[in-house]
Formats: C-alpha cells, structure tokens, sequence
C-alpha cells in the first residue's frame, strides 16, 4: 500500500472463509468496500459491523501506526484512559505469503511492553476496551479490537426449513451484496421461499419486504421471523404482480421439483422485477444471463458459490 492511499485507511478486516467460499467472499468484499483481496487482510476506509459478514472475524479501528514498533509505542504512550480499563492483545495478519515474523514469546513480550505503556487500568478477563498491536503491510498499528459474533450460525436453528434453502451463511452473504449500506434502501424478496435471506436482512435492520406464490408456506415464514424476535411483512403474491419501487431485490430462482418454472416464466419474473427494482441480486443453478439482460438489467458482477459438486451462482445486475 501507497502513503497516499494509507493516509486514508482508518479500519483492518481480517477474513476467513472455506475453498468453496472464496468466490462470494469477494464478491462480497467488492460489495461492502468496492474492492477484494486476495490474503485475508482488508483495510479500508469504510466502517463495517463485523457481525454482519459471516466472513470477517474482526476488525481493527487503527488509532496509532508507525513503520517501526518503538516509534507505535511513543505514540501508546499519548493514550489516556481515565478510569477504563483495558487489555492489549498482539494480532498475527495469517497472511499465508509471509512468513510467521513474530512467535508466541515475542508476542506475550509486545503485549506485556504496549500494555505498560497506556495510562490506564490493565484488565485481563473483563476490559473496557480491548486493544489490537499487529504488523500489517509494512508497518505496525494498534487500535480498538472489535470481534465478530456470528449472528448466521443462531438462525440455523430456525423453527422452519427446507432442504433446498439457502444457507444462512450464504443468505447473510447475499443481503450484504445486495444491501451495502442500509441506510434509506427498500428492498424486496419477492419469491422468499422459507424467508431464510428475510431473517438475515431483519437481523442487520435491512429494510426489507417479502413475498411468495406458495401460501402453504407463508405461515412458516412468518414463524422464522418472529422466532428471532424480528418484524417483517410477509404476503402472498406472484412475483409477476408485484407493485411499488424498491432499490433492490433479492431472488433466488425456484428450481426444485415443487416449483419447476419454463424460461418463459423466468423471463416473465425478471421483467416484472425491472418494473419495481433499481437492482437486483439473482442466485441461480442455470445459466440465465440471456434472460437477465433481455428483461433490461445489465451484469455488473457474479460468483459461484459450491458446496461439494452443487453450485450456485449469484448475479447482480443494475
């Protein structure tokens, strides 16, 4: 990273995902912070809960960096905390093309060192704030640490499911796609099957509707959603007669036997969703590019997501 660009860089996301996930984990990436990488470390100017992604394990909010350690502690030493209390806790990047440079000792030992530098009170069960030391692209920095919860991992005790579903960490993945930034978007899932991408949207206070043709499984929807103390509107209705304007909608096209539906359905479905939807995030098993642009939206992005020798693809089109 360039001086002019780290200028900028106030936030480090570490990431993780399986071999199957790595192409909706950057698409995921390119959505919230319009840019990927390709080792676990993203820095960004752009603030994220960590929560929402079932990718990102932490993030740090970088108040000090320096390209050497002393010259990271003489700035420590500027921190004030009153009557907090803290703990310091050294980060390994796990970037796999560089070389482990710190072991376990040393780490204990820039710890020990940058803990006993903060004008505060150490606490090391319970802290105020808990505070990250790591080496990163050339330079050391230190911040507020901020963990993960993995919210995805609780709704798949949903009361409801179906075996062709989405999974929630998938779900949570294709909310975030379609849904960045929260703030004053309205979006849709207009053939919601079970509600699993409803429950991860309403979990990240997506504003978001859904709807589907099936009227057996409406009731169970509605019970996913309130078994996760959530609010919702949920109706019964054929994509092809929905009506309103929303930013984006969410689709995952029905493809199990109960549901077969001919290309000309599709492309039916995907013209009304032109009709009321600025954007809209397609997961697929069959190749449909011709219909997506034939109703009118243009592909500005796509991935496949696998689990073992089944594949999906997620595709976004404005």
């Amino acid at each position: 990273m360039n001086e002019m660009n780290r200028e900028h860089v106030t936030y480090i996301y570490y990431y993780a995902c399986t071999k199957d996930e790595i192409d909706l984990c950057a698409l995921e990436m390119r959505s919230l912070f319009g840019k990927d990488t390709q080792n676990s470390i993203l820095e960004s100017s752009v603030k994220i809960d960590p929560s929402r992604s079932p990718f990102i394990r932490n993030r740090i909010d970088i108040i000090f960096e320096a390209e050497q350690l002393n010259d990271l502690k003489e700035q420590v030493k500027e921190l004030q905390l009153a009557t907090l209390t803290f703990k310091v806790i050294y980060v390994n990047n796990n970037d796999p093309l560089e070389p482990e440079k710190v072991g376990f000792k040393n780490r204990r030992k820039i710890e020990r060192e940058v803990g006993l530098l903060i004008n505060g009170e150490p606490d090391l069960i319970n802290p105020d704030r808990l505070f990250a030391v790591m080496e990163v692209n050339g330079r050391w920095v230190f911040g507020d640490f901020h963990k993960s919860e993995a919210i995805w991992l609780q709704h798949q005790k949903k009361p409801n499911d179906y075996s062709t579903a989405l999974s929630t960490r998938v779900a949570r993945a294709v909310a975030n796609i379609a849904v960045p930034n929260p703030d004053g978007i309205k979006a849709i899932d207009p053939c919601c099957g079970i509600g699993t991408v409803l429950v991860e949207a309403l979990s990240m206070g997506i504003d978001i509707v859904g709807s589907d043709i099936n009227h057996l499984i409406l009731p169970g929807v509605r019970e996913n959603i309130a078994h996760f103390g959530l609010a919702g509107e949920v109706t019964l209705r054929d994509v092809r007669e929905a009506t309103g304007n929303y930013d984006v909608a969410i689709i995952d096209m029905p493809y199990n036997l109960c549901s077969v539906i001919t290309e000309e359905e599709q492309l039916e479905m995907l013209q009304s969703t032109r009709e009321f939807s600025k954007k809209v995030v397609i997961v697929t098993i069959e190749p449909i590019d011709h219909l997506i642009t034939s109703s009118g939206f243009e592909i500005v992005d796509r991935c496949i997501v696998k689990k073992g020798t089944f594949a999906r693809e997620v595709i976004v089109g404005v």
